[in-house]
């Protein structure tokens, strides 16, 4: 929140890499509502531990616990590859790439001008196999800024993929140079539809930076 992400030296950028793949893994499995028997856990289940000393007269010799099963979180990204984001682009790619492997149910998208699916290009089994993939599937990489039309093409020709169960994760510096109209009605619908749209802008720690 209070620093440019181009501004990371070498060391902070290592640092970040690392909080990446810890952020993923804990991303990629929420508590749910939903409750089971365990070992050792959170709450005691008064239900069982009642069941279990009816059969000893009554007599409470064992506690019966019980934690929140995981809830596996269903995640879109919707990176912008454009030319404004290319300073950014290495700490990106590593985010996309430790999200994409920390998930078994995501799917990742990146646009400039256009939009392209890239999931299975970045389970490719190594990061430098990922970046290979990604420079032959997407042609308008460092290209120009569409985020509302692209947004708009994600919603018309993905719709299944985003539901109250989804987290939808727009990457992007929000430099748009299409219709500010077009983009404000793709996130309002996005919003509708998704349990949690989040925005995250590698400007926001810039000085004097506005949307």
């Amino acid at each position: 929140r209070r620093q440019d992400f181009a501004s990371f030296g070498e060391e902070e950028l290592r640092a970040v890499t690392t909080l990446a793949r810890r952020i993923a893994r804990r991303l990629s499995a929420r508590p749910g509502r939903r409750w089971k028997l365990s070992r050792r856990g959170e709450q005691v289940s008064l239900r069982r531990t009642l069941r279990e000393a009816l059969k000893t007269g009554g007599e409470l010799s064992t506690l019966t616990w019980r934690r929140r099963k995981l809830r596996r979180t269903r995640l879109v990204i919707l990176a912008d590859v454009s030319g404004s984001m290319d300073l950014y682009a290495r700490l990106l790619l590593q985010f996309l790439y430790a999200l994409q492997n920390a998930f078994s149910r995501v799917e990742t998208f990146v646009f400039a001008t256009r939009l392209s699916r890239v999931t299975d290009e970045l389970r490719a089994p190594g990061y430098r196999a990922a970046l290979g993939n990604l420079s032959d599937r997407v042609q308008d990489w460092s290209g120009g800024t569409r985020i509302g039309e692209s947004l708009s093409a994600f919603l018309s020709s993905w719709p299944r993929l985003v539901d109250r169960r989804t987290v939808v994760v727009v990457l992007s510096d929000g430099w748009e140079t299409g219709d500010p109209d077009v983009l404000g009605e793709a996130l309002a619908l996005l919003h509708r539809r998704a349990g949690r749209l989040v925005w995250l802008n590698p400007l926001l720690g810039s000085p004097g930076y506005e949307p």
